[in-house]
This record gives C-alpha cells, structure tokens and sequence, in this order.
C-alpha cells in the first residue's frame, strides 16, 4: 500500500474524523490552525491539538519531519502537520518565524486572499508582488524550514517567491485554471514555474475549485491530473484536498472575511449559495482516498506514478523542506 499524504485540511476536529482518516488509511494530514488569528490565538489552537494528541494517541500524533509519516505509517496513525493560511500568526515580527517553527509549524501562505505585509492575496485587483518584508521572511523561512505557500497568493507575488527562495516552495491546495477558472487556481505560467523549481502543487478537491463544482467527476478530476502530468511531469504533484468536514457554515466566513470587514463577503461562493458547498460523492471524508487510487489509475498513470501523487511525492518534500540550514563544520572552518 503506498502512503497517502493529504497537504491541506480544515475540519471541525473530532474522534469521529481522527478514526475516518485512519479507515481511509491516511498516514499524514497537514492541517490549518490559523486563518487570521495572531501569534497568542495561534498558540491557543495549538494548546487545542495538544489536548486530542493527549487524548487520541492510538490514531493521531504530531509530525515534524518526513520520518514521522513512516513512523505514523508503521504505528497504524496519522501524523497531523500544523500549517497557516495567512502569515498573521507572526504578526509583524520576523523572530516569530522561527518560534512557530519551533512549535511545530511546516507550512505558511505569504498571503490569503487579501493583500498582506509579505504578499498579495488573489482577490486583490493590483498584484505588486512581494514586498521588503516579504523576502526577508522568506529567507527566514528557508532557513528554519518552514515551507514558502503561495496557494491563496497572486501571480506575480506566487512567481517572485518561487524565484526569491532558496528551497522549493508549495502550492499546497488549488488546480490548473485551465482546467476550472477560479481565482484560486493556478496559471500554467506559475506551475511551470513550480515544477521545474522542484516546488509541489497539491490537487484541492473543494468544490469551487473544480469544474462542474459539486457534481464534478472522479474521471474529471483524474484526467485534470493526467494533463497536468503530461505538460509537467509527475514527480511534483499530489493532494491537497481542501477538506472542510463537519463545520458549520457560520465558519466559512471566518475564512473569508477574517476581522478585515463588517460586509458579507462570499468570496469563490455566491450570494445565492453562501456556507460550504457539498463535497462531490466520491470524496466525502478521508475514508473515500482509495477512490482516488482508483481513478488515478483508471486514466493510465502506472503504479509508480499513483503512488507518487498519492503521497510519495509530498513524502519526498517533507524529507527536504523540514530540517533548518545548518553551517557545516567544513563551512565553520573555511571561515
């Protein structure tokens, strides 16, 4: 069985959903615990993670490096990453990159959908690309090994940032516009981009993402994967799922309007559709994953490649994205 690594998720925790990943076989989740919440909110949600890892030790424990997927993956649990949608966990201090690190934090978007202090959001109307403080995070960042997310970002913001860092940068949740116009999705400009960086996108199965949306296909949504693999290779793809299990729909517009306005703002939704919208039938939980093996396969990837996409590949990223630079004793002494 190859491991399945999900690199986005946002659900309304549970025992219920902590035992559905482990149906499904899912051996790594990287999960969203901050939208717009600063450094203290965010070190609340983590006190919250620690309580279920206290809680659930038999089915979810805590991920820092690649090696933790295999151990989750020998134990029979799933090893739970810690990621931010938004960089206001480290508010306007560059020291707090490496203490979120330090807590356990692997990924961070320079921006969600709105314009921030290191980036430009994808909803904004004029993209100015990084700004100072921007790339002196990133270098941040890359040192400590906290992976560059640009999947909420702009283009020329997410171009400038794979060309700035120095590691290879994540998109870890969205899908070829192309494919299914969005603002979300992403340009073959900016994938090209990422791949040949050694960067890695991550397929969202959330459904303003997809063509037809809801009633979007598992063939659909396998062949997207095969066009992209055939204009960019395989070795770079995998998934993010987007999951957003079992919230209520008043959460969504935490996501969406944060505290940056009083209006109704329904972001890739509509007006006449706002909350969540329904999952398509053939991915409803993490129990579904072995769905995605089968359609994977269904439009003529090989065992090798299907296992790369299903987790290998992230597997491999993890393995040299988490580790903070370190001077060699040869470096030390040539100085």
């Amino acid at each position: 069985m190859t491991y399945r690594i999900d690199c986005l998720q946002y659900a309304n925790w549970s025992e219920k959903i902590f035992r559905q990943m482990r149906e499904g076989g899912v051996d790594a989740v990287h999960v969203t615990i901050a939208y717009h919440e600063n450094f203290r909110e965010t070190v609340l949600n983590i006190e919250a993670w620690n309580r279920w890892f206290e809680q659930f030790p038999d089915l979810i424990f805590q991920g820092r490096t690649g090696d933790d997927v295999r151990l989750a993956r020998e134990t029979g649990r799933t090893a739970i990453f810690f990621g931010f949608q938004n960089p206001s966990p480290i508010e306007d201090d560059i020291g707090l990159v490496e203490i979120v690190h330090t807590l356990g934090a692997r990924f961070m978007q320079l921006s969600y959908n709105n314009q921030s202090l290191l980036a430009t959001g994808c909803y904004e109307a004029e993209d100015p690309g990084l700004t100072r403080m921007g790339r002196e995070v990133i270098e941040e960042m890359n040192r400590v090994g906290l992976v560059v997310d640009m999947s909420h970002s702009a283009d020329r913001s997410t171009l400038e940032a794979i060309e700035h860092s120095t590691r290879p940068i994540a998109i870890t949740h969205a899908n070829p516009a192309q494919w299914a116009p969005a603002r979300r999705n992403k340009s073959d400009a900016v994938i090209r981009a990422l791949t040949e960086s050694g960067g890695m996108i991550g397929f969202s199965l959330y459904p303003h993402h997809l063509k037809d949306k809801s009633a979007c296909t598992l063939h659909s949504f396998c062949e997207m994967v095969a066009r992209t693999a055939e204009k960019f290779g395989s070795s770079s793809l995998g998934i993010g799922s987007d999951l957003c299990q079992d919230h209520p729909d008043s959460v969504v517009d935490w996501m969406r309007m944060g505290r940056w306005t009083k209006r109704v703002d329904y972001g890739e939704g509509s007006a006449a559709a706002p909350g969540f919208p329904d999952m398509p039938d053939w991915f409803r939980d993490n129990r579904d994953f072995g769905n995605l093996e089968t359609g994977l396969r269904t439009v003529g990837f090989d065992p090798e490649e299907v296992a790369g996409i299903m987790g290998e590949n992230w597997l491999q990223f993890f393995d040299l994205s988490f580790g903070t630079v370190r001077k060699t004793q040869a470096h030390w002494a040539a100085e």
